[in-house]
């Protein structure tokens, strides 16, 4: 049997970059588990190529939680690192000077802290302390 998936599905695969990464993972897991419960082994396919497509879209946080987080984060009043550089996916912060925190358990992101920088909330990768979604 062969499966056919069209070119927009097998571009937007193509465009999964390592900073959503997680997005994916997460967005074709639940895609694959829908697809299967509702057409079998062939939508478990076509399923999961679409799921990592919308949750890379969605980022880490996906579009549910980002408002929440960001709720969150403001209610907390943690103070701002001031950085010169660019705040975006991939920046490295210093390792002195700024404080990272937690991010509640209630956001499903165990692997992951946060912290402000320039006024802007950031998930940070706890061992490189690259940001990995900045939230608006």
């Amino acid at each position: 049997m062969r499966l056919w998936i069209s070119l927009p599905v097998v571009l937007m695969l193509g465009a999964v970059t390592p900073a959503h990464a997680q997005g994916a993972a997460r967005g074709a897991q639940d895609g694959r588990e829908r697809g299967e419960a509702i057409a079998g082994p062939l939508g478990a396919v076509v399923g999961g190529a679409i799921g990592a497509a919308v949750g890379t879209a969605n980022s880490m946080l996906g579009i549910d939680r980002r408002e929440r987080f960001r709720i969150y984060v403001v209610g907390e009043r943690r103070p701002s690192f001031a950085y010169a550089g660019p705040v975006r996916v991939g920046t490295v912060l210093p390792e002195d000077g700024v404080v990272y925190y937690d991010v509640p358990s209630e956001f499903a992101l165990p692997n992951f802290n946060y912290t402000i920088v320039n006024d802007h909330p950031v998930l940070v990768e706890p061992g490189t302390r690259r940001i990995v979604e900045v939230i608006e």
